[in-house]
């Protein structure tokens, strides 16, 4: 295809050659371009907080009756009106504005009530074809009195229709939902506040005009986000609220808690505009780049009942607060807010403090009040004047209706009532288009009551006008009740520092292997002291539980549960719940079961639990500990480092006859190897020998004869006992072997000084004598007192003074007793 060449100038159109200065064209041209950008698109107005865009899609709303009782429509026809008759730009600019006002992580008040994908804090929202939108009801305080002639209107970009040049807006948009925006050669990001606080920081500047700073941060005293979170430091917004500009840091929300055997960091609330998807990436980066470390695991559990709930899992051995720390330092958890109060005042950019912002708003809502109440009273009277010539003339009405029937014309008529009653042109109009039907009697007494009434009215409106601090009173008045109607509590918490003092060491990254203690409580329960201090004898009452074995150990250390099958199972110290520093034996309600370490057999339970030895490390001094079997075999095993191993065998049982087996019922450390054992059979025979009497054995071994049992017996408890303990004694509990162990027996507390020792794998002497109803021992213990026992759901059981017959029957008990126990022997 040829290409197509202009034609020629005539000949007789001489050529004209302006010559332009480049520069200043340039020059010229960039400076409408950055008056156009910071007015018309990036800065929002001082008086309602809007840009534009803003403003035109909320006045187009109204437009199109999109109230809040109506219902949704396309975003798409909504942004096709605004950009069709308003503005200038593309839909993509006019959508994203409207997305952003609906959006409630964006804007502390909404203004559009959008439906569909609106977006998140990770993600955009869906197209403008698929979403629906109206205003909300915050939307309507911003535009009602639109058609009071309360605000100035100014052609749109083709110079056919008009807009607002700023709307109404019957609360400080600015401060309660924000700005943000780039122009050219400023900026402006003003965070959100709390609707509340800013109406009474307006209402006491209306009475107050010449209030001070300090003054009105008792009302405002900080800013409030919609996603909640924490501001640490107030001297930041101490700078933005007096010049402008200031600059805060906000943290998220978190609370420590147990997630499983772990610590774990519940994330709850983030910093403003941070999503938790974007949170997640960082905090895998960090592990990956090997900057954070101590991080497990994390796990996003939010949903739409129960809000954020990011779990951040802590290894063991790291402590959580100090994790904390890094992420506040590596990741969106910590982020720095720089405010810059730049706004449009009088057409012009100005930076503003909280002083002014609020100034600037309480002067254009007292000029809105004030040109509203102008036009109500204008409305008022003129109503007022045609009332008037209507009661003139319905006295007369006869001659009213005759006087138009004589006229020649509608004109002759008017002419003629207008002179006849003295009426204005006005009048004589309206009185002409009066209906038949207003010409009753009860019409009169209507017309009448109005009259009365808008001369009422017209009295309150002009003693407003008036009255420059009625005026202002007035304004006061609607900003608390749009405070009442929309106020919600605030969601950001204020810290005015970040918590240790400065120059604070930091908090320990890793758990120090420091000393403590495990305890098993007669429930199940396994917890660790914070301390290696041994745990008193003065209120050693649990409330919900009995201390029956305690082992030192280190934070960074094993301990071993020893099961009645005989096995020994490795338990990490760090995974137990620490017990708060207590004078006496602590409470263990908030320890962790001990299933939660160990899978069990049928029929399977804890006895107790011993320390591990450390590899590497030998004692020679260690006398270990002793076990007993209900066969009555007895066994002292020195444990040796258990290595990578989780569990071992620590005994062979062996098969007491057809279908059943020998278990393990009774397991007790050994200080010294000077102990004394104690074994209580069912059969109420007790014998005492000295430890060391059993030479230890190895593990594989079946171990010994303890105890030599009768027909049908079986050992029911072993304890040691030391050669230094005062006073010990041994408590039985009787019953009936038919019932079971929940069940009322009889109980004794014997000295055991009564019971001669006697050796190894002989029968013993009777401990106990049965009552009627009675053939079975249930429980026994044997030790330093005083004793205590429990029942199964930790209810204390008093147990009886010490009798001096050691063959005894027992007295009865109220209470089935599960558990007996004497002080922690730590």
């Amino acid at each position: 295809m040829p290409r197509r060449t202009a034609p020629p100038p005539p000949p007789d159109v001489p050529e004209r050659i302006v010559d332009i200065d480049v520069e200043q064209e340039m020059q010229g041209a960039f400076l409408e371009y950055a008056y156009s950008v910071i007015y018309s698109r990036a800065l929002p107005d001082a008086r309602d907080g809007l840009k534009p865009v803003q403003r035109r899609i909320l006045y187009m709303m109204q437009d199109m009756g999109l109230v809040p009782t109506r219902a949704h429509v396309k975003s798409a026809r909504v942004v096709g009106e605004v950009m069709g008759k308003l503005h200038p730009h593309g839909d993509v600019a006019i959508y994203d504005a409207l997305v952003r006002q609906a959006q409630p992580f964006t804007m502390r008040l909404p203004l559009v009530d959008g439906h569909g994908n609106f977006g998140s804090l990770d993600a955009g929202p869906a197209a403008q074809r698929y979403t629906e939108a109206r205003m909300a009801p915050a939307a309507l305080l911003m535009t009602t009195g639109l058609d009071e002639d309360v605000v100035d209107f100014v052609p749109n970009y083709d110079d056919r229709l008009t807009e607002p040049g700023v709307l109404p807006a019957a609360f400080p948009n600015l401060l309660v939902n924000g700005a943000s925006g780039i122009a050219v050669g400023m900026a402006t990001n003003m965070p959100p506040h709390n609707l509340v606080e800013v109406v009474n920081a307006a209402r006491h500047l209306l009475k107050h005009p010449d209030a001070d700073l300090p003054a009105l941060m008792r009302f405002v005293p900080g800013p409030d986000f919609p996603t909640g979170g924490r501001v640490v430091g107030l001297e930041g917004i101490r700078d933005a609220y007096a010049t402008g500009r200031g600059s805060f840091r906000t943290r998220a929300s978190v609370r420590i808690e147990k997630i499983g055997r772990r610590q774990g960091i519940v994330v709850t609330e983030l910093p403003y505009g941070a999503g938790p998807e974007r949170l997640i990436e960082k905090i895998a980066d960090n592990v990956k780049n090997k900057k954070l470390q101590g991080v497990a695991d994390v796990t996003d559990l939010s949903d739409r009942h129960h809000g954020m709930r990011l779990v951040i899992e802590v290894k063991n051995g790291f402590v959580p607060e100090a994790v904390l720390e890094q992420l506040y330092r590596l990741t969106p958890m910590e982020e720095s807010f720089g405010i810059n109060n730049v706004a449009l005042v009088e057409g012009q950019p100005r930076t503003l403090g909280l002083k002014e912002l609020l100034e600037v708003f309480i002067g254009h809502r007292v000029d809105v009040v004030r040109r509203r109440t102008r036009f109500r009273l204008g409305k008022a009277q003129d109503r007022l004047h045609l009332v008037d010539g209507l009661l003139t003339a319905i006295v007369d009405i006869d001659e009213v209706i005759a006087i138009v029937r004589s006229s020649d014309d509608a004109q002759a008529a008017l002419a003629r009532l207008t002179e006849r009653f003295s009426l204005s042109e006005a009048q004589g109009r309206y009185i002409l288009d009066m209906q038949l039907r207003r010409l009753t009697r009860f019409s009169r007494i209507e017309l009448e009551r109005e009259q009365a009434e808008l001369r009422a009215t017209i009295a309150q409106l002009q003693a407003i006008l008036d009255d420059e601090g009625r005026l202002r009173g007035l304004v006061g008045d609607e900003l608390a009740a749009v405070a009442a109607e929309h106020g919600t509590p605030r969601r950001t918490v204020l810290l005015t520092s970040s918590g240790p003092a400065s120059g604070a060491a930091p908090t320990q990254l890793e758990i120090g292997d420091d000393p403590c203690w495990v305890l098993l409580s007669s429930a199940g329960l396994l917890a660790r002291t914070g301390s290696a201090e041994p745990l008193g004898t003065e209120g050693r009452r649990s409330r919900h539980d009995l201390v029956v074995a305690a082992a030192p150990a280190t934070a960074r250390g094993h301990v071993g549960v020893l099961t009645s099958a005989g096995r020994l199972v490795r338990v990490p110290v760090l995974d137990l719940p620490v017990l708060p520093e207590t004078a006496g034996r602590p409470n263990l309600a908030g320890g962790t079961g001990v299933k939660e370490f160990v899978t069990f057999g049928k029929g399977e339970r804890a006895l107790t639990i011993v320390p591990l030895p450390v590899t590497g490390v030998e004692d020679p001094d260690d006398p270990g500990f002793a076990l007993a079997t209900a066969g009555g075999v007895v066994k002292r095993v020195v444990l040796d480092p258990l290595g990578n191993r989780e569990e071992v065998e620590v005994i062979t049982l062996k098969d007491l006859g057809p279908r059943q087996r020998d278990e393990v019922v009774a397991a007790v450390g050994l200080t010294t190897g000077e102990e004394e054992l104690v074994f209580v059979t069912s059969d109420a025979q007790l014998l005492r020998f000295p430890a060391a009497l059993v030479r230890p054995q190895g593990r594989a071994a079946a171990g010994m004869a303890g105890i030599k049992l009768s027909a049908g017996a079986r050992v029911v408890a072993m304890t040691a006992v030391a050669p230094d303990a005062v006073d010990p004694v041994v408590v039985t509990v009787a019953g009936d072997s038919t019932s079971g162990v929940s069940q009322l027996g009889s109980v004794k507390v014997t000295p055991l000084a009564e019971y001669p020792p006697k050796g190894r794998a002989t029968g013993g002497v009777r401990c106990h004598r049965f009552a009627r109803g009675e053939d079975v021992l249930l429980l026994a213990w044997a030790g330093q007192g005083p004793a205590e026992a429990a029942t199964s759901t930790g209810t204390a059981v008093a147990l009886p003074d010490v009798p001096g017959r050691r063959d005894g029957s027992g007295t009865a008990v109220d209470r089935p007793i599960a558990a007996i126990a004497g002080p922690p022997q730590v």
